[in-house]
């Protein structure tokens, strides 16, 4: 395409974020415009500047740590290391503040339809997106440039994204209490769990047993999920 062709991971990045933002506004606006925890009230500044610096730092650790200790000496971006450092970076601010209960309700569109597509685009973008999977003799098994079928995890966890979005719209459209109190816990407990399920399809470096980093991260998500959906609703 020459030289400027736009790789396509930058175009899903991109479609991925503005897919992310209208499904985001057409939930609040359909069913949680008058929510009473809403984290786009006036006043929030400090709050949306602690979940972006936990975005990024979460990002860029969890990314790089794992091709590093891959063997791999890149820079490396990760959105389940977006997930676990904004959620660090909140509850951090939650207690410093005095902030009881979920604020996430309003970001379970956002993350799920970012991982919907911009799994995508990691699947579209081969071998050096570093998120190929295993050799697999499966009839699904996909080339990304190697010449060997390969598991495509990519979008193994866009389609199990995919189910949970639809499921967690189902649960908008009842105002399910439970969900409406617990909807952000669910979804990290469900992306914790498939990501941890995936993982082991991945030629990642493992650091415990057969544990990766991400399996490792995924149990942490999953931990910090199943002790919020112990707590009654405030």
């Amino acid at each position: 395409m020459g030289a400027f062709a736009i790789p396509v991971h930058l175009i899903f990045d991109l479609l991925a974020a503005l897919s992310a933002g209208l499904m985001t506004w057409a939930v609040w606006a359909w069913r949680l415009s008058d929510l009473p925890r809403n984290p786009l009230q006036p006043g929030n500044e400090g709050y949306f500047a602690a979940l972006t610096a936990g975005i990024l730092i979460g990002s860029y650790a969890l990314g790089t740590g794992n091709l590093w200790l891959s063997g791999i000496p890149a820079l490396g971006r990760s959105i389940e290391g977006a997930l676990a450092g904004g959620i660090l970076a909140v509850e951090i601010y939650k207690a410093r503040h005095g902030i009881r209960g979920s604020t996430g309700l309003l970001f379970v569109p956002t993350f799920a339809t970012l991982v919907v597509v911009g799994r995508i685009g990691c699947a579209l973008a081969g071998l050096d997106d570093q998120t190929y999977g295993l050799p697999t003799a499966l009839p699904w098994g996909h080339d990304f440039g190697d010449g060997i079928p390969r598991h495509p995890v990519a979008i193994y966890e866009s389609l199990a994204m995919a189910g949970f979005l639809a499921a967690s719209l189902v649960a908008f459209a009842r105002r399910s209490r439970f969900f409406l109190a617990h909807g952000f816990h669910l979804m990290v407990a469900f992306y914790a769990a498939q990501r941890f399920v995936w993982e082991f399809f991945k030629p990642y470096a493992a650091l415990l047993g057969p544990l990766n980093l991400f399996h490792l991260t995924s149990l942490g998500l999953f931990a910090y999920a199943a002790v919020m959906l112990s707590r009654r609703p405030k």
